[in-house]
């Protein structure tokens, strides 16, 4: 009887955590194809655009900072069951958004969810996952890709649908559908025993203050910021950028951000390996630079090599682990701090640089002028975030002499 509880509360908790991260993934992709909507039924020019999705980096920036002491108060699962049922409030009220403001407001409370749900799941996953850890972890991420991959093209068809012999759902209703999905993993979470942790105090691991005098944290939260900013913008920007500058519909460009996480997801799963192998700093190296190219590449190249935008996703896709791998190794006493701090660091880069995309957008098609100006604002925004990987990798072999240097080469 006690074999059977115990195999059953592990299909619970396996539940929670693979569910979390494919509502995770849709929550975060979704917008891809609602963009362009949002944008047009509310008149926002490319800079408020850009303001909109800064605030989602803001939220999660928000939510980072106290996740974890809240976990600590209430319990990673009241934590869990507080992220799902946000982002599905969230849902409602963008749904009933009527103005600019009341929409940031939303999107600002969905990210809030989003971030707890992010550090409640890194913190169930490290909890459950004492076997296998790192094939458990690929399989966690790999459920991320998968509803990423085929949220934009969900999304995009989900806003076609109409309400019985009504009006067409819109992005509206396709938040609201989706986001209400958030409430499905609270089932699993009210139903499972989570094992118990001794608790750690601080002082066994590495004081903050060390970290802020290390020059190597600081190095790979910049890493980190730039790696992260190119990936999550392409979620908020490709769609954007492919219906504005060359024309397509809202479902071929959806097909292609699609494109974009299958190689992400795909690269998640096949290159862990590869990362153990070379070595974590030399991989993201080569996985940024990569992904840098190729973004770039898409753009001189135009239309007909709009591909390499998908094929980018394999590159940027294993930045994020690799780097939390990097920091598990560099901090092993201290590692729930290191990231807490690099993370937190991160949230602040994030909240910047969606902003610059918008800004940069307007920016160069009203330094431009004439009838080529919003084409040349737009290969400008994207022309960012391709710099943002190249940055990512520029940065990445700075540290890596600086850690060769210091004999702590990983």
């Amino acid at each position: 009887m006690c074999k059977e509880r115990g195999g059953l509360n592990r299909i619970f908790l396996l539940a929670i955590v693979f569910g979390g991260f494919l509502v995770f993934g849709f929550s975060e992709n979704i917008k891809g194809p609602a963009i362009p909507r949002i944008q047009g039924d509310f008149s926002l020019g490319d800079t408020q655009l850009g303001l909109l999705l800064a605030l989602n980096s803001l939220g999660y920036l928000v939510a980072c900072s106290f996740t974890g002491a809240l976990s600590r108060r209430i319990g990673i699962r009241l934590t869990g069951i507080l992220a799902f049922a946000l982002m599905a409030v969230s849902g409602v009220l963008m749904y009933l958004a009527a103005s600019y403001r009341f929409l940031s407001a939303s999107y600002f409370l969905m990210y809030i969810g989003n971030g707890m749900l992010e550090i409640g799941l890194a913190i169930m996953a490290a909890r459950i996952f004492t076997t296998n850890t790192g094939f458990m972890m690929n399989l966690a991420h790999f459920f991320y890709g998968l509803s990423s991959t085929v949220a934009p093209i969900i999304g995009a068809s989900m806003m076609g649908w109409h309400f019985g012999g009504g009006g067409e759902w819109g992005w509206r209703g396709m938040y609201l559908f989706m986001l209400s999905l958030s409430l499905l993993p609270v089932i699993p979470s009210l139903l499972a025993s989570f094992p118990r942790v001794e608790e750690e105090t601080e002082h066994k691991g590495v004081p903050m203050r060390l970290l802020v005098k290390d020059k190597v944290a600081w190095l790979i939260v910049a890493v980190l910021s730039f790696g992260v900013i190119s990936e999550l913008a392409v979620g908020g920007w490709l769609v954007n950028f492919l219906e504005k500058a060359y024309g397509w519909t809202t479902e071929r460009s959806s097909g292609m951000l699609s494109l974009f996480f299958l190689c992400f997801m795909l690269a998640r799963l096949v290159l862990g390996p590869v990362t153990d192998r070379i070595g974590y700093t030399l991989s993201i190296m080569i996985f940024a630079g990569f992904s840098g190219l190729c973004s770039l590449a898409a753009i001189l190249l135009g239309e007909p090599a709009a591909w390499l935008f998908a094929l980018a996703g394999a590159g940027i896709a294993p930045v994020y682990p690799t780097v939390m791998a990097l920091l598990a190794k560099r901090y092993p006493q201290g590692t729930e701090t290191a990231i807490t701090f690099t993370v937190t660091a991160m949230g602040i880069a994030c909240v910047i640089g969606n902003a610059l995309i918008g800004w940069i957008i307007d920016g160069v098609a009203a330094l431009a002028g004439g009838g080529e100006a919003k084409l040349l604002g737009l290969q400008a925004g994207y022309g960012f975030i391709a710099g943002m990987a190249l940055l990512c990798a520029l940065t990445c072999l700075y540290m890596y002499r600086v850690m060769k240097r210091q004999g702590g080469l990983l």
